[in-house]
């Protein structure tokens, strides 16, 4: 495979990870950076002592004719992904784009009409799939351990630090990322696409803002970040405040805050399975729990990340997962009972070396496209939609507004 040549646009926190994959890889170079942020690209230039030249987002368009680059990485804030997807596509660039693809109806209009008019591809880091224990998932359902899958119930715990986190950043505008719905659910509804090899068809939501934002009534200074405590933190964002003027510290429980952080769903998907997904954003532990019930049997999937908070006591332990299968008139088998890996339980490691092309390309389909990432983002529309009417909507009204066949 010839060396291709990237750049990576946005350079805050998520960056690091294709940075760094970059810099190593000897299948790729890392030929440019590009951010509102002249600190934060002279500090990822100092973390991998290189010297990547750095542009303003003005010229990104001229960055890619100049550096000939065939690779565009978006990292950048979820509501801008569409404007640089598209503008790499149209000079003739390969996209990675951190998930989600885009954050509403147009953006994915554009996106899919660009890819289709230059014949570039795209691709999410849907860095889920890569986890060896999301993969044997994968496996056993495909292999028809429960026959026919009738429904999945699936509830995923955000702690009072990682949830809260998404409550002091951009995110916490959901003109910004879509809401947790879009950016964080993501994932979640991917993986259940993945897992079930279809696609949503009608979507019905509730949720509402319970625990954050200045109207809830709840309040706790625990729930304060001290930037100046972690020397990557402040050397990515309260040493460039001054250029950008991003605050990456925001009060959860001040105002601003247009998300909700208690969700649920309920999707029917394209053959008949039908999802009950829950997400809440300020529990006392990080986890989640899935369970497939089929025809000759069910499939549950428990995973503990973490018992207690960061900071806490006592100290937080490894993360683990129990994956078991009962089959009607059987007693249950414990499938694997392992400790989680590191970067999303393993998954990073093994989705960059697919992406760069320092290893083949996974049997089980891990690698998700244009496509994979938009069927996840309908789900997350619709659901947002559904908020807002009060009422299921289809998932084939918001392809006809995208310009996608049903």
């Amino acid at each position: 495979m010839a060396v291709r040549r990237h750049a990576i646009v946005g350079l805050g926190s998520r960056a690091q990870l294709f940075a760094r994959a970059l810099a190593a890889s000897p299948r790729a170079v890392l030929a440019a950076f590009c951010d509102s942020s002249e600190t934060r690209m002279r500090v990822h230039n100092g973390w991998l002592g290189t010297d990547i030249p750095a542009y303003r987002p003005e010229d990104f368009t001229a960055m890619l004719a100049k550096e000939r680059i065939d690779v565009v990485v978006v990292c950048t804030p979820d509501h801008t992904h569409a404007d640089y997807v598209v503008a790499a596509l149209e000079a003739g660039c390969d996209v990675v784009t951190e998930k989600p693809m885009t954050t509403d109806v147009e953006g994915a209009r554009r996106v899919l009409a660009a890819r289709r008019e230059t014949g570039r591809s795209v691709r999410v880091a849907f860095n889920y799939r890569y986890n060896p224990v999301h993969r044997r998932v994968r496996e056993l359902l495909a292999g028809g351990v429960i026959g026919e899958i009738g429904s999945v119930e699936f509830g995923w715990l955000l702690d009072t630090a990682h949830g809260a986190d998404y409550f002091r950043r951009w995110h916490r505008d959901k003109a910004h990322s879509g809401g947790l719905l879009v950016h964080k659910s993501g994932h979640h509804f991917d993986l259940v696409n993945w897992w079930l090899g279809s696609g949503p068809e009608t979507v019905f939501a509730l949720g509402r803002l319970f625990f954050y934002g200045d109207k809830t009534g709840h309040r706790s200074d625990r729930f304060a970040l001290d930037l100046d405590a972690s020397p990557r933190l402040r050397a990515l964002y309260r040493d460039a405040e001054r250029e950008d003027g991003y605050v990456r510290n925001q009060d959860v429980f001040g105002p601003g805050v247009s998300i909700e952080d208690d969700l649920s769903v309920l999707v029917r998907f394209r053959g008949g399975a039908v999802l009950n997904y829950h997400l809440h954003a300020y529990s006392p532990r990080e986890g989640y729990r899935v369970a497939f019930s089929g025809s000759e049997g069910r499939l549950e999937l428990d995973v503990r990340e973490n018992e207690y908070p960061a900071g806490a006591e006592p100290r937080p332990e490894p993360g683990r997962a129990r994956l078991t299968v009962q089959r009607h008139w059987e007693p249950p088998e414990t499938v694997l009972e392992v400790t989680l890996g590191t970067g999303h339980g393993g998954g990073d490691e093994r989705m960059l070396a697919e992406l760069l092309g320092d290893a083949a390309p996974d049997p089980l389909g891990c690698a998700a496209d244009h496509d994979a990432g938009l069927q996840a983002l309908l789900t997350g529309l619709a659901a947002n939609r559904s908020l807002e009417t009060g009422r299921p909507v289809a998932v084939t009204d918001l392809l006809g507004e995208i310009g996608e066949p049903a």
